[in-house]
């Protein structure tokens, strides 16, 4: 004869089978792809939303978003990729602090500009990427383990895009509160260059980062060899290039279409006065620049990565 427990007294239960926590966070495979599909369709709903109801409310949304949707792919894409080998700190701090101080340092030197020349700035872009390769020895000092060339890549690219997103919503910033510029032409050049500009940075310090983590010794040091300053001169020239289509456009079409296109070579922010017509041919010199310039640096770690080295060497 069975014996009911009385009522209210609670059921034990049954053991089942235990698993211990995940070392590490689980992010379901795919995950960056439904990002950049979400991302980018959030986005368009923004801008949309934005130009039809002429509000500036929606404005610092629609630039974080552009600003931060690419690198955050990538940072996705590099953990689900090649997250178990690298580990979650190293791709997050690169990210997250390199990339700020990447921004710091770039700020510092920009800061006492007062007659720019184009000698000056050449100096100060060697200084800018000279900082973000530092900003990666500090980060995987203590990660003597890692070194070769395809982690250099990805890690190197992980402060390139923290450091684009931050600058590219701070340019953003900076252009929407300038006066006379239109959200349609800010759209127009705002989403092309966030698309593109995280792919210049991206690729400049993957590039550097790859020779400096290629030649790393076993004891974790870093050695500043030869090729190391020679990527570095290499990778400053592209970022000079880069930040010079902004002003070569202006120039371009102003030689194409007239006055109302004035601006130095370096200049950062949108030009005054411009015609309808002018705004397109602007973007469309722009745009193509620096997709020329990101071809080129594509191109170049093409060839970086055929030279494949594993992820990790032991002693």
């Amino acid at each position: 004869m069975s014996h009911s427990p009385p009522p209210g007294t609670p059921r034990a239960r049954i053991p089942g089978p235990q698993q211990p926590p995940p070392p590490y966070p689980r992010i379901a495979a795919g995950l960056w792809r439904r990002c950049l599909g979400g991302g980018s369709a959030l986005w368009t709903l923004t801008a949309w939303i934005t130009y039809e109801t002429r509000s500036g409310i929606l404005l610092p949304t629609l630039i974080l978003l552009g600003g931060f949707l690419v690198p955050v792919v990538f940072v996705l894409w590099a953990y689900e990729r090649h997250g178990r080998d690298l580990g979650v700190s190293p791709i997050l701090g690169c990210f997250l602090t390199g990339g700020a101080l990447g921004v710091l340092g770039a700020s510092l030197t920009q800061a006492p500009l007062t007659h720019p020349s184009a000698g000056m700035f050449a100096g100060l872009i060697l200084i800018e990427e000279t900082a973000k390769l530092a900003a990666l020895v500090f980060v995987l000092r203590r990660e003597p383990a890692i070194r070769g060339l395809r982690a250099g890549l990805v890690l190197g690219a992980a402060v390139g895009f923290g450091f684009a997103a931050l600058e590219s919503v701070g340019y953003a910033f900076t252009t929407a509160a300038s006066p006379g510029v239109e959200l349609r032409a800010l759209l127009e050049t705002g989403l092309p260059r966030g698309v593109l500009t995280p792919l210049g940075h991206g690729l400049w310090t993957a590039i550097a980062g790859g020779v400096l983590l290629s030649r790393r010794r076993l004891s974790g040091h870093f050695r500043f060899a030869a090729p190391v300053a020679g990527a570095c001169l290499g990778v400053s020239l592209l970022h000079a290039l880069w930040d010079a289509t902004h002003g070569l456009a202006i120039r371009v079409v102003g030689r194409l279409t007239g006055p109302g296109m004035e601006g130095p070579l370096f200049a950062s922010g949108y030009p005054a006065r411009p015609s309808p017509g002018q705004e397109h041919l602007f973007a469309l010199f722009s745009v193509g620049g620096l997709a020329l310039v990101a071809l080129a640096a594509v191109g170049w770690v093409r060839s970086l990565a055929r030279r494949d080295t594993p992820w990790r060497n032991t002693p």
